[in-house]
């Protein structure tokens, strides 16, 4: 596969053409960022980390029938995956509160939510990711009513075949953010699924072991991802 022009650059991945045109290159870069890129530190070997990290959890939930737009690893730091028309609309599920939600709403952090809430923000960095609604997403033409049907389903989905995976870690999965796109007339899990856009705690201490440690500084960022990784069984060497 060739890859050709970059198309387009985040805070913390690149994504480029190739000769396919239903195919990306996906770049995991050691950049990391926070606050709306108020905070930024490159953190070495955090591409390599993410983007193993990342096939590691698309090919689990690829596994239990849910699609995703991810191919395979082609390096340490890139991965293809198909061209999805992305929606504009980011699902979050939380199952403790923690983040957000504690400060929106004034609960208690580490409350179990039973049944786990689920969320949409608009993704729009000039506007900082706004909170909306169903009917605020369907009125605006970022996504059709059936189209935000399917994404929660999978969205919870997600969430079944993933608390079981940390939990065998001894891990709890906190909350997590998902993108969606279509490929063809297909809803596809987009984007990635790294320590960059959840949150995850050891299940008996508490231990902050996702993107709040750069947030708070509290250190051992990589090291601490790489923690997570393992205990998952993905191997980083």
């Amino acid at each position: 596969m060739e890859k050709r022009d970059e198309l387009y650059a985040g805070k913390a991945k690149s994504v480029y053409l190739t000769d396919d045109p239903d195919r990306y290159i996906m770049v995991f870069r050691d950049d990391t960022s926070a606050f709306d890129g108020q905070k930024k530190e490159k953190l070495a070997r955090k591409g390599m980390v993410n983007n193993r990290f990342n096939a590691f959890v698309m090919e689990k939930l690829q596994a239990a029938g849910i699609p995703t737009h991810f191919e395979r690893v082609l390096s340490d730091t890139e991965s293809v995956v198909k061209r999805l028309d992305m929606i504009p609309v980011e699902c979050v599920v939380r199952n403790f509160a923690a983040g957000s939600l504690c400060r929106r709403l004034g609960v208690e952090e580490g409350l179990a939510l039973n049944p786990p809430t689920f969320e949409l923000f608009l993704k729009n960095d000039a506007l900082h990711d706004p909170m909306i609604n169903e009917s605020h997403a369907a009125a605006f033409g970022w996504a059709t009513e059936s189209d935000l049907a399917t994404m929660r389903t999978l969205s919870f989905r997600v969430n079944d075949v993933l608390k079981a995976l940390f939990d065998q870690g001894d891990m709890l999965l906190v909350d997590y953010k998902l993108e969606f796109g279509r490929f063809g007339n297909e809803i596809v899990l987009g984007d990635e699924f790294s320590p960059d856009g959840c949150r995850i705690w050891d299940k008996s201490t508490r231990k902050k072991m996702d993107k709040d440690r750069f947030r708070q500084d509290l250190g051992d960022v990589i090291e601490t991802y790489e923690e997570v990784g393992r205990r998952l069984g993905i191997s980083f060497d």
